[in-house]
């Protein structure tokens, strides 16, 4: 049996830039996808904080520092420049590899630069 499991999260990344007109996907500054381990091309789910919209599209790379999160193409309309979004990868893991898997979470500032990275989410208070 296969699960699909949270491979990288980006949480809280705040967008920079909203393209319609390009041809489609996110542009994720390099070294936040390095540091999650999300592969350029890669298929990643966007959760928007703000509005609540939540899509599918896949990774590209911005410039390595440059903070950039670019939603582009018909999801511009979904995400603007200011929102809080959450970036997700989900990965096929057999049953056997589960007691090993742990996602990996990457955490920013207000200016998309990472502060810290973490392989499990805190238990959520009652």
């Amino acid at each position: 049996m296969h699960l699909q499991m949270l491979k990288a999260k980006i949480h809280r990344v705040s967008v920079t830039h909203s393209e319609l007109h390009y041809e489609g996907s996110c542009a994720i500054d390099g070294d936040l996808l390095d540091v999650s381990g999300i592969r350029e091309y890669e298929q990643i789910h966007i959760y928007n904080v703000n509005n609540g919209n939540r899509f599918v599209t896949y990774a590209i790379r911005a410039d390595e520092g440059s903070g950039v999160i670019s939603v582009n193409g018909a999801a511009a309309h979904l995400a603007s420049p200011g929102d809080l979004i959450i970036i997700c990868a989900y990965a096929q893991v057999d049953a056997a590899e589960l007691a090993q898997f742990k996602p990996t979470c990457v955490y920013v500032d207000a200016a998309n630069r990472l502060t810290h990275t973490n392989h499990s989410i805190p238990k959520q208070a009652a």
